[in-house]
This record gives C-alpha cells, structure tokens and sequence, in this order.
C-alpha cells in the first residue's frame, strides 16, 4: 500500500479514529527522512505512545507496507536468532555452567558452530527470506492489520497463548511423521547430525523441513487469522520471539535449577528435547510435553520397555 501525503487534519479528528488511516497522511511536504516522519506524526498524534509513533513513522518513511513489513521482519528474525544463540556459543566455548551441561562429554568446537551458522545463514536468506516477503499480502488479504495504535495486552496474551497450543501440535504430528524410514532419510536426518544439540542448530535443518515446521510458526497465525479477521502484526513478532527463544533453548543443551520446566511440568525444555537428539526417537512435541504424554511417546526407561515388548509383539505376530 502507498501512501497518499495530504494536508495535517485537526488534531481532534485524529483522535476520534481507531486506528491511524496511511491513505491519509498528515503531511503537507513530503518529510525525507524517518525522524522527519516521527516528528509530524508526534505533532499531530499525541494520543500515541512513543512506540506506535516510531512504528508509525517507519511504514509512513517507506511507502510501501509489504516492503516496510518485510525488511523489518527479515531483521528481526536474524538479530532475535543470533542475539539469542550467542550466549550458548560463549558458554560452550568457555566451559561455562558445564555441570549443567546434559551430553557433557560432547561440546560442540568453534568450527562446528561455524559450519552450523552458514547452513543456517544460507537457509535463512534462500527459504525464510522469500516467506517472509510473502507473509504480509498473504496475511493482509485475512485481515492482519499493522495499523496504530497496538492490540491491547490482553488481546495479544491470549492470542499468543493459543498460537503456542496450536504450533505444538502441528509441529508434534509433523516431526513425528519426519521420523518414518523414508521422510527421515530424505529430510529430517540433516537436523539430527548433532546427536547433542546446541543453540545455532535450532534451525539447522533442510529446506523442506524448514517450510513444514516453519508452518506451524508462520502458517498458524494465519489460519487464526482467517477465522476470527483479528490480527495485529505485532502480536506476531512478539510470537516469533518467544518461539524463537522456545526453539533456541530447547536445543541448548542445558538443564539448569531454574528452567522453565521445573514451574511448569508440562513445558518441554532443553532436557525433553536433548534426549530426542540423544535418542533419535520419542519426545516429539516442541513447547509442551502432554502429547507425548497422551500419545505414549515420551521417552522415559518404563516407556522403552512399552516400545521394545510393542515391537516383540508384532514381530512374533508376523512370524505366526
């Protein structure tokens, strides 16, 4: 969508309206620069916060909302992932919390990082990319609105709770799937090289598998948006951050006193996760663990021997 620069209308009128209309900017010289474009709309939007102004300001300084939404989103996806995976690239490289460490007999070198993080980068700029660029004239035609002011905390919490029950479950079935003969040798196996994980693998994974799990992150937004024509593109990055750091974490590799899972039992975590790489079977689910629960694969020793007394059944029935 472009943006149309007319003359400022009255503050009051400004005030009156729901949401700020780009179609009607408030302009009546083209200001060049961003902050230009924040100060005219703090001039004549003081009903705004500091923050929606500055959003405000960066869809207004671009013109173009698929663009402004696409470079912004592309941004913050590599900052977040990055920023949040260099912690655990210090703490493996300095030996740090390592008795907290679960696998603490295999430490990933500097060079398999290295590795690890252009696999990623390629990936990122290759198959995210695109998606990225994609997801907001998809998103609009449902209803996803960019427009100020923001959803309130309330409307955002309850969304982002549910985006994160209906992920968990694509992404249970879906992996779960990735683990038959075929699917796994075609696909999945890449992200299982680094039987002990670490942070930067969280997205190490092949294009395919990157575009089915990503779904459940992207693509579930999107459907809920369909349905209810109720969604703020700022909702969605504070999802995409919190599943980011879900992501990142659960293939941390530690298990500390104070993770997440010992407040609430049913949250998966970097132990429930660590042990699917150890294992290459069972913990399948991403943020929770009652699928695994319910559906009987959650490893544990007494679930093992369910699985091998399972599989010796089946083979003696096959023999008869």
């Amino acid at each position: 969508m472009f943006h149309e620069l007319r003359a400022p209308r009255h503050i009051n009128e400004l005030q009156t309206n729901n949401s700020l209309d780009r179609n009607s900017t408030l302009f009546s010289t083209t200001p060049e620069t961003y902050w230009s474009h924040f100060e005219e709309i703090s001039k004549y939007n003081v009903h705004l916060n500091v923050f929606e102004r500055l959003w405000e300001a960066w869809y207004a300084f671009m013109q173009n909302d698929v663009l402004a939404t696409g470079i912004m989103s592309f941004v913050m996806h590599e900052v977040v992932y990055f920023g949040r995976s260099l912690p655990w690239i210090i703490i493996d490289t300095f030996g740090l919390f390592r008795k907290y460490k679960i696998q603490d007999n295999k430490i990933p070198t500097l060079k398999e990082q290295w590795e690890c993080a252009r696999l990623v980068l390629l990936s990122h700029f290759t198959v995210e990319l695109p998606q990225i660029w994609l997801f907001h004239p998809m998103a609009q035609y449902f209803g996803l609105t960019t427009s100020v002011p923001f959803p309130s905390l309330w409307t955002m919490a309850y969304q982002i709770a549910i985006f994160f029950v209906m992920e968990d479950t694509w992404h249970y079935f879906s992996h779960r799937a990735l683990h038959w003969g075929p699917l796994y040798k075609a696909i999945h196996k890449i992200h299982h090289q680094y039987s002990a994980p670490f942070g930067l693998a969280a997205e190490y994974a092949s294009p395919i598998e990157v575009m089915l799990l990503g779904f459940g992150t992207v693509g579930c937004p999107i459907v809920w948006c369909a349905f209810t024509g109720d969604l703020h593109i700022l909702t969605m990055y504070i999802w995409i951050v919190l599943r980011l750091f879900q992501a990142i974490d659960a293939h941390s590799g530690y298990e500390f006193p104070w993770s997440l899972h010992h407040f609430l039992p049913f949250w998966a975590g970097a132990d429930h996760h660590d042990v699917h790489h150890e294992k290459f079977i069972g913990n399948f689910a991403s943020s929770f663990r009652w699928w695994d629960y319910v559906l009987d694969t959650e490893y544990t020793p007494e679930s093992v021997k369910r699985w091998r007394e399972k599989k010796a059944e089946k083979v003696a029935k096959k023999a008869n």
